[in-house]
């Protein structure tokens, strides 16, 4: 394991030695040969391909609209109900925004939630439970079902989703299939256990959030700490592609090395307080989005949809919003929520005080 976040910054880099081409693991095996699990030129060639589907221009000019549309509507509908989980809700924002970036409409954002779910257990599933790798097979088979029919669509009325990109760039269907599997499964659970967790961290800490809310921080500096603090993606796994001397320790050909991104958020040479959800120290230190040529592809509709959209309307049309019970966090490989109950006032509520 490789904890300091210097050297995890470093090494990831080094893609001669420490290899994402892995295809003996899980992930390939249950989901196909996507390009978090290819290097150099093969990777590079697919993260470009699919580049105009999340560039910072296609973020601000096509998918922030849609961000803000759906989540007015999934606020306005869930507040008169004055309490929920917040994890619950997450969910739905989640799904739909990868219902518009992936191209497939003709799912729904339960199905969305489902069939990521689905792939996240199947590739956590070391001990080989074989119930949870057929739920898996079920899942990767009803993408697969839909990316065929939704790009029977999209040849003729293309659009600026990962779908529509990689198919007008000429890709194979295995390789965009595989692609589509890898934003689902990434750009379901890391968002919703954001979206869950910053609102937990800013409600147990009010000074945190009465500095946003006097405009002394922003909502990007929650989302910044949070995810440093935190890191929902706190392990990501490498195979030593030749020997590599680290602080004198010899990392042989063949062996598996887990960067700790958890660790090196918390690392405090570079850090003023590691163990603190703080928006006044500087998190720009952070690897929450990995380094190097694997850094998050999805890292700019990520911090769009929750920092520039969730975040500011979630207290804007909840108001009062509060915690309603126990907030329970689970995880290391993936950490979030896995329930965050809250209540808020309801208009009529708020009227008669």
């Amino acid at each position: 394991m490789i904890t300091r976040r210097n050297d995890i910054f470093d090494v990831e880099k080094k893609i001669a030695y420490f290899s994402s081409h892995q295809p003996d693991g899980l992930m390939v095996q249950l989901m196909g040969q996507n390009m978090m699990r290819k290097d150099g030129p093969d990777h590079m060639t697919e993260r470009k391909t699919i580049f105009p589907a999340v560039s910072p221009k296609t973020v601000k000019n096509v998918w922030k609209t849609e961000f803000e549309e759906f989540t007015d509507s999934i606020l306005a509908n869930v507040k008169p109900e004055g309490h929920g989980d917040l994890v619950d809700i997450a969910r739905q924002l989640c799904g739909d925004a990868l219902r518009a970036i992936t191209g497939l409409r003709n799912m729904t954002w339960q199905e969305i939630d489902r069939t990521s779910q689905g792939m996240i257990d199947g590739c956590a599933n070391y001990a080989g439970d074989k119930q949870i790798e057929a739920r898996c097979h079920d899942c990767t088979a009803f993408i697969d079902q839909n990316i065929d029919e939704m790009a029977n669509v999209l040849r003729d009325c293309p659009d600026a989703s990962l779908l529509s990109v990689q198919l007008e760039a000429g890709m194979t269907m295995d390789q965009i299939k595989a692609n589509i599997k890898l934003a689902i499964s990434g750009g379901q659970n890391e968002p919703r256990d954001v979206i869950a967790g910053i609102v937990w961290a800013l409600l147990t800490h009010p000074e945190q959030l009465a500095l946003v809310l006097s405009g002394e921080a922003t909502w990007m500096q929650a989302f910044e700490e949070y995810t440093r603090w935190q890191s929902p993606i706190g392990m990501s796994p490498r195979q030593m592609a030749q020997d590599y001397d680290l602080h004198g320790a010899t990392l042989k050909t063949g062996e598996r090395v887990f960067l700790m991104f958890g660790s090196g958020n918390r690392d405090e040479t570079n850090f003023a307080r590691p163990e603190f959800f703080d928006l006044t120290q500087d998190a720009s230190a952070s690897i929450a989005f990995g380094a190097g040529p694997h850094f998050c592809a999805g890292a700019g509709a990520s911090r769009c949809l929750i920092a520039e959209v969730v975040l500011p309307r979630l207290f804007e049309a909840l108001p009062n919003l509060r915690l309603n019970g126990l907030t329970e966090i689970g995880g290391w490989a993936f950490r979030g929520p896995t329930t965050t109950p809250v209540a808020w006032d309801t208009e009529a509520m708020s009227e008669s005080m």
